[in-house]
């Protein structure tokens, strides 16, 4: 006598892939950190470097490489972020939001503790203003992260995901836009936003024996 054995085994794997991509990305983003801090390292011990034949002014546009390199790379980080925001808002995934949480929060203690050690100095140097948005901005990501963990853990709206995302998506532009405004102009031979050319000239002016000043690089 024929017997007809059929045996369904539905596992939803959903909630353990996302966890382990975020899991993937937070450890991305811890990794960043640390390699922010060797390039800003690296930067300075370059500007530092004696001038040769070859590059007379030294390697003091190093900073100001780094810097600028900085802002294009979190500017790039947004067009990721809303595009893995939009992308999981039309195809919305069920989310460990309580383990996500907890890997996150691994992410706003390195991150935040690197971006409070060079915040005091990030207005006398664009690289250290970028190594301090850079932090900031990867911190800011994992605290993203842990709030839309927590939300979708007792409410299973994963639609807070995306929405999260898009915040910190212009969170990260409205920081990051001054240092590329400020890293280009540099680069570019631009004159510092702190000096007024109108207020040098005037000194100059006002020394005995100068008639006219003209040309002021």
């Amino acid at each position: 006598m024929p017997h007809d054995h059929s045996h369904h085994h539905h596992h939803d794997h959903a909630p353990k892939i996302t966890h382990l991509t975020r899991a993937f990305i937070i450890g991305i983003v811890l990794n960043t950190a640390f390699v922010v801090i060797e390039v800003v390292i690296l930067a300075f011990k370059l500007s530092g470097a004696a001038k040769s034949s070859l590059y007379t002014y030294g390697y003091k546009r190093s900073t100001i490489i780094v810097s600028l390199l900085n802002a294009i790379i979190l500017l790039a980080s947004v067009v990721i972020i809303v595009y893995e925001a939009i992308n999981r808002f039309i195809h919305p995934e069920p989310i460990a939001g309580g383990t996500i949480a907890w890997v996150a929060f691994a992410g706003i203690l390195v991150n935040g503790v690197t971006a409070w050690l060079f915040m005091q100095d990030k207005e006398k140097d664009l690289n250290i203003k970028g190594a301090y948005l850079h932090m900031a901005v990867d911190a800011l990501v994992s605290l993203g992260v842990v709030i839309s963990g927590l939300i979708i853990y007792f409410t299973s709206w994963f639609w807070v995901d995306s929405l999260v995302s898009v915040i910190i998506a212009v969170v990260i532009i409205g920081g990051t836009w001054s240092l590329l405004k400020d890293s280009l102009r540099l680069s570019l031979d631009g004159v510092p936003k702190e000096l007024n050319l109108d207020k040098v000239t005037a000194a100059m002016l006002r020394v005995k024996g100068v008639l006219n000043v003209h040309h002021v690089h």
